[in-house]
């Protein structure tokens, strides 16, 4: 099969095609055909070599939406010709979800949305399942107040809805042209980036900026005894007045993606796709991804 891989880190014209074994699912697993792939951040930092790697061929890609092709043994309750969406986490890996067939355990992934297409779909899994652990981890009561940096963005905007689902009252950082778009998602305040905000907040949810934190100027929104989210690990500041500070890593986990499905079903969720590339042409891809500002998730479709 062909797979997006890099043998070589550096910028997006290290990402190359090659022919990979397709690869057999064991005990537990199912193959995905792959129909569409996001492009996130983290494919770009793991082709710049954030992850280390040297001398290994790389695959890329964590989102994929398809169909299952193959089941393994002790499966139960999938069966090939499912529509599914589903995470193939870790970044070192030989082959990713940016190739023609991925194999995932049975745990990583959930039904298909209804609703939207394959594209839109494979906007979902990674973006959808940090956002929604994050705001698990602030564990804040209904009505206490948050801030989200880079609202405007993937994680942030998913974050957004999914903050305010849960009953909180957001407050949303992004670019001043983004207010009207992140008010719609239902952000009760807004911070354009660089200001200051009016108040101390309950929660901070930090990292959605792509591939940056606010790190410690964001501990300056933030109540004494109130708590800090980071979304990137190892780049959370030091807590002070009493600040709690967390630090989330995505997991692939059907139960929870499976939920998040039942909300873009239910009009609760929205996905954002920016651009589409076929995956022979992986390299543009990445051009795109690197682009400031981008609104949407890019987005590889396989034939």
């Amino acid at each position: 099969m062909q797979a997006a891989v890099v043998t070589e880190f550096g910028g997006p014209e290290r990402v190359e095609l090659a022919r990979v074994p397709v690869p057999r699912p064991a005990a537990g697993q199912v193959r995905v055909r792959v129909r569409a792939a996001g492009v996130n951040p983290v494919d770009g930092a793991v082709r710049a070599g954030v992850f280390g790697g040297a001398g290994q061929r790389i695959g890329l890609g964590w989102d994929v939406a398809g169909e299952i092709d193959a089941v393994g043994a002790d499966v139960a309750g999938w069966a090939v010709g499912q529509r599914v969406v589903g995470l193939h986490y870790g970044a070192v890996k030989p082959a990713g979800t940016h190739a023609q067939y991925v194999v995932l355990d049975a745990t990583a992934i959930a039904a298909a949305p209804s609703t939207v297409d394959e594209v839109s779909a494979a906007a979902l899994p990674l973006s959808g399942l940090t956002a929604a652990r994050a705001v698990e981890q602030l564990g804040l009561a209904p009505g206490s107040s948050v801030l989200i940096t880079g609202a405007a963005g993937v994680v942030g905007g998913l974050a957004v809805q999914l903050a305010v689902r849960a009953g909180l009252v957001v407050t949303a950082l992004a670019g001043a042209e983004d207010e009207d778009f992140v008010r719609s998602l239902g952000a009760a305040g807004f911070v354009a980036r660089d200001a200051v905000g009016d108040g101390p907040v309950d929660g901070v949810l930090d990292g959605v900026l792509d591939a940056a934190v606010l790190g410690e100027p964001a501990l300056g929104f933030v109540r004494d005894g109130g708590v800090y989210v980071g979304l990137i690990p190892n780049h959370a500041p030091a807590g002070v007045r009493g600040v709690r500070v967390r630090e989330q890593e995505v997991a692939p986990d059907g139960a929870l993606l499976g939920r998040l499905v039942s909300l873009v079903d239910g009009g609760e969720l929205t996905l954002r796709v920016a651009d589409t590339f076929p995956l022979a042409d992986a390299v543009k891809a990445h051009e795109r991804l690197a682009v400031p500002g981008t609104r949407g998730r890019v987005v590889l479709t396989v034939a």
